[in-house]
């Protein structure tokens, strides 16, 4: 790698080379843990009221590892796994990386045409997922596109005898396969291609190995100190990297439990389940922990006396929004990470015992065992501190690769081994970050640079502004004007163009007050609390008559 000198007041920072990388397998990593701690509770679902303690956990994992043997999987094979929230999503998890089996991870949002494209792209040759949810019907669908998917020769059903049938307990030989092939696996294997939402293009997918995410799930859950004591609520999807690294693999790197809540996130099912299993951990993306704010402020009481951490990501979290948590919901050490699944997610974090301005204001400094740096978008140059530019990232959380598409990777990750995130970013002089937008939200108004994530930090400071998301529409006369969406609390006064120009006259630059304002009740989201701004920006032309 030719590396430049980097200097004090560089937008550069190395991690701490401590506590060690893990060296081991998942597989591996989750039979220490539960030889070390067999009692304590591994997985509560609380959909089904189940819990396993880490040794029946192991041998449920051990046991479906050894019934998808019997069907026919090999190391290297890739199994589909399309389900919500539900515990035979985490045994599956684990019993894939026990055989070396890579898990293709399927948004449970996809219709068919994504259904078919990932499966085909992938060459996914089994999928075992739920029967339907809600309007989904997953079984339907994937027997509507089995003629697209050339290489799918099979689909199991968790409601379905096969899928008990593969839980069954296995042959003294059966366990024995299944123990050849985890010793005979590298933690540099790949376990898990996860899509990326596709937002311009098809998807793609992202492979990641037993080194990339058993390592960034182990040291999340050293930053928050997770112990066998700690129980996390995990609202978050499995699917995405939120949920199955930074929760499951951080849970079980240390002991502590997996709690699901749900198939999917409810801020009523959440909050119960921190009361009635005692969660120490929460997590979320802004907008869930806003609906569990929300439902507090309705009067619905929850004891969430026994929180004292958790961790909110996924997209940038309002700073009012950060100190209601920590004040009203008795998360005192909860932690802002920062990532993207392409770096297994997390890149940099907040510390338990950080100021509380800093877990308000930035999203942390760089991880152990990883360097951060912000450059020029154009030349690539690192930038002084406290200069907006591109957000990198190198080390061992970096991906294997696009599924099958060099090309795509290499423009993603260049010849030094920095992951180009896309994401604009302001490194301070003490190493933390600040993320302050895409660069593709970046509005270009008069020549003037404007980053929405700052005009949405003052509009959370009006009172009924309960969310806030600024977007750039065509303008003839500066090219670009902003327009902001608006989410008002209930019983809230009209707020229109004049009264937010009132509102902000004084307190920011007049070129960043925004011509357009609408109130809505949601915006369009992904699956996994990311607001789809380039769907807003075609509905807000639609709508305002632009082109």
């Amino acid at each position: 790698m030719s590396d430049p000198t980097y200097t004090a007041t560089d937008s550069y920072s190395r991690g701490e080379a401590e506590p060690a990388l893990l060296t081991d397998t998942i597989g591996s990593v989750l039979a220490q843990t539960a030889a070390r701690v067999p009692d304590s509770i591994a997985l509560i679902d609380a959909a089904v009221d189940r819990q396993w303690t880490y040794a029946e956990f192991r041998r449920d994992v051990r046991a479906l590892a050894a019934g998808l043997l019997r069907l026919g999987c090999a190391p290297g094979d890739r199994v589909g796994l399309w389900s919500p929230n539900r515990f035979e999503w985490v045994l599956t998890q684990f019993a894939a990386a026990e055989v070396g089996v890579i898990l293709v991870v399927i948004n449970p949002s996809y219709r068919r045409h994504e259904l078919a494209y990932v499966l085909a792209q992938s060459g996914t040759s089994l999928v075992l997922a739920a029967e339907k949810f809600r309007d989904s019907e997953y079984a339907q669908m994937l027997a509507d596109v089995r003629d697209q998917t050339p290489d799918l020769r099979e689909v199991v059903l968790f409601e379905s005898t096969e899928f008990a049938g593969l839980l069954a307990e296995p042959s003294a030989d059966e366990l024995a396969a299944v123990d050849d092939i985890a010793a005979g696996l590298s933690a540099s294997d790949p376990i898990n291609i996860q899509y990326t939402s596709g937002t311009t293009g098809s998807p793609k997918g992202v492979t990641l190995s037993h080194t990339n995410i058993g390592n960034n799930g182990y040291l999340v859950g050293e930053l928050v100190d997770y112990t066998e004591a700690d129980r996390i609520c995990l609202p978050v999807p499995f699917y995405h990297c939120f949920g199955m690294v930074m929760g499951n693999l951080a849970a079980t790197s240390h002991g502590a439990a997996m709690v699901v809540p749900g198939p999917a996130f409810d801020p009523q099912t959440a909050l119960a389940a921190v009361e009635k299993y005692r969660c120490t951990s929460l997590y979320g993306v802004p907008t869930m922990f806003i609906a569990e704010l929300a439902l507090l402020d309705t009067g619905a009481e929850f004891d969430l006396s026994s929180l004292r951490t958790g961790i909110m990501a996924g997209s940038p979290c309002p700073e009012t929004v950060m100190r209601r948590v920590i004040d009203e919901m008795n998360m005192s050490q909860v932690s802002i990470c920062y990532g993207m699944t392409e770096t297994s997610p997390v890149s940099t974090q907040t510390r338990t015992d950080d100021p509380t301005d800093l877990r308000v204001a930035t999203v942390g400094r760089v991880g152990p065992h990883l360097e951060v740096k912000i450059v020029d978008p154009l030349t690539g140059d690192v930038l002084p501190r406290g200069e907006t530019g591109e957000f990198c990232t190198r080390g061992y959380s970096v991906m294997q690769g696009y599924w099958n598409e060099p090309e795509k990777t290499a423009d993603a990750i260049d010849a030094d081994g920095w992951m180009h995130s896309g994401d604009l970013g302001v490194m301070g002089d003490d190493g933390y970050v600040r993320i302050t937008g895409r660069i593709k939200d970046m509005v270009i108004r008069g020549g003037e640079n404007i980053y929405p994530r700052e005009i949405e930090e003052f509009l959370y400071t009006h009172p009924d502004v309960v969310d806030a998301q600024v977007i750039g529409v065509p303008d003839e006369k500066y090219g670009e004007e902003l327009m902001a969406w608006i989410r008002l609390r209930d019983g809230a006064a009209p707020l229109d163009v004049d009264a937010l120009r009132k509102f902000a006259t004084g307190q920011i630059s007049r070129h960043k007050i925004p011509k357009y304002v609408t109130i809505v009740d949601e915006f369009p989201m992904t699956v996994t609390g990311k607001v789809r701004k380039v769907e807003m920006r075609a509905k807000s032309i639609e709508m305002l008559g632009l082109s």
